[in-house]
């Protein structure tokens, strides 16, 4: 599996309303249009377009039942988002260790040359 940061991805998981989107799906499972906006503080037609975002990078998948369709969220994509936000997070974890440690040599240097 890669790790790769997946922009396009991370911007559609970076609004809140499709955050809670996908909540939603994986709490209650499968859902529509309708049955979204009826739990959202926006209109049937903004949950439309905020699931066409969530299907187009693969989150979520919707198969036609009647006049609407069902979204369910796709696992592997999530645990392939999961996977991503790790690594950048193990990344910065690395990067602030050595912030770290830079700075307190800085200031074991400053304390020693203070002391001559």
């Amino acid at each position: 599996m890669s790790t790769a940061v997946d922009d396009e991805l991370w911007s559609a998981i970076g609004d809140p309303t499709r955050r809670t989107m996908i909540d939603l799906l994986l709490a209650d499972g499968p859902g529509t249009a309708t049955s979204l906006s009826r739990r959202l503080p926006v209109t049937r037609q903004a949950v439309a377009k905020h699931l066409a975002v969530l299907d187009r990078v693969g989150l979520i998948h919707g198969e036609p039942a009647g006049r609407e369709r069902h979204y369910q969220v796709d696992e592997a994509q999530l645990a392939r988002a999961v996977a991503q936000l790790s690594a950048v997070g193990a990344t910065w974890d690395a990067r602030l260790r050595r912030i770290k440690r830079i700075a307190e040599t800085i200031e074991r240097d400053r304390q020693y040359s203070e002391g001559d």
